[in-house]
């Protein structure tokens, strides 16, 4: 369960990454109905902490708080690409995984959990500008530089600033139903989901309005979730030739169209299982898998568990 979280500082701690962390899980939401997290942050380095913007954090707790945590994230800071980290929080870091807790790093946070040794053999995100120098430093790991954040269950880490966003609200949506995910977004005014595996840099981050745009198409594809299409009608409706659209969704999205269209099936299911009584065989044709069998498939791969089985988890034992 994801209720205990602890934020782990150093000196040299980038504001913005530490509230990325404090934003999406150190505030009181229940005034929403949301979950209320125990949300703490704990210094590595005594009770003043120096920020990379030039001025202090004054820190109640120390490295006990992670002992409880069901949640450790490590936000970036100044220079952690180069430096050495104390040797009490890679120990904790490690009897944390131990114990079941999970550890999500934020950009050159992951320079923490390498060290401690928590990604021998795993993929790591990483900002591109540290992809290089992750990879000297831990040739052990694999880093992927170019996805926005990998999820290797207990070990999430993700890319530089917004991503950071992106992988706690995965982690949340991961747990906790795309609902409580979707809502924590809108109040923070965010994209409620951007899959790990898109592009950290897109050429055109937000789709413009006009003629040489797919942000209309994207809106029709998402109001017929439950039709088949093609490129070659997508890039008809978008007023392009197909080779075009595709470069320009591409452009536009960080992923295929394709990808695009199957990753909002599966969201649209899961808020169906969560939220209805319809039978799987129901949900399958209003989210254009057309059966059961190919609705499972793809819900496998993308949650990891079943539509049955994530409906009983968020429905009870006798949800079916």
């Amino acid at each position: 369960m994801l209720r205990n979280v602890a934020a782990v500082l150093l000196d040299g701690v980038n504001p913005f990454e530490l509230g990325v962390v404090c934003e999406v899980f150190g505030i009181d939401r229940s005034d929403d109905g949301l979950p209320v997290y125990d949300f703490a942050v704990a210094s590595a380095e005594g009770a003043s902490v120096r920020a990379s913007a030039g001025f202090t954090l004054q820190v109640e707790h120390g490295l006990e708080r992670l002992e409880t945590a069901d949640l450790i994230t490590v936000p970036a800071g100044a220079s952690y690409a180069s430096r050495e980290f104390p040797p009490d929080l890679l120990d904790a870091l490690r009897r944390a995984v131990d114990r079941g807790a999970r550890v999500l790093s934020v950009c050159s946070g992951v320079f923490v959990l390498a060290a401690a040794g928590l990604l021998e053999g795993r993929h790591a995100a990483v900002h591109w500008k540290h992809a290089e120098e992750l990879s000297r430093r831990h040739p052990h790991l694999t880093v992927e530089p170019d996805v926005l954040y990998v999820d290797e269950d207990p070990v999430i880490t993700s890319a530089g600033t917004a991503a950071g966003i992106d992988a706690c609200l995965h982690l949340v949506r991961k747990e906790q139903g795309p609902e409580v995910a979707n809502r924590i977004a809108r109040r923070m005014v965010v994209p409620p989901h951007r899959d790990g595996g898109q592009a950290q840099y897109i050429e055109r981050p937000l789709p413009e309005p006009g003629g040489d745009s797919v942000a209309g198409v994207l809106v029709w594809m998402e109001r017929h979730l439950d039709e088949e299409v093609t490129v070659e009608q997508l890039a008809a409706r978008a007023l392009m030739s197909p080779r075009t659209f595709a470069r320009r969704f591409q452009q536009e999205t960080g992923t295929t169209p394709y990808r695009w269209i199957l990753r909002q099936r599966v969201l649209l299911a899961q808020h169906l299982l969560e939220r209805t009584d319809e039978t799987v065989d129901a949900i399958a044709g209003r989210t254009g898998f057309g059966n059961a069998a190919a609705l499972r498939h793809h819900f496998v791969r993308a949650v990891g568990t079943t539509p049955q089985s994530y409906r009983r988890a968020f429905r009870g034992p006798e949800a079916a």
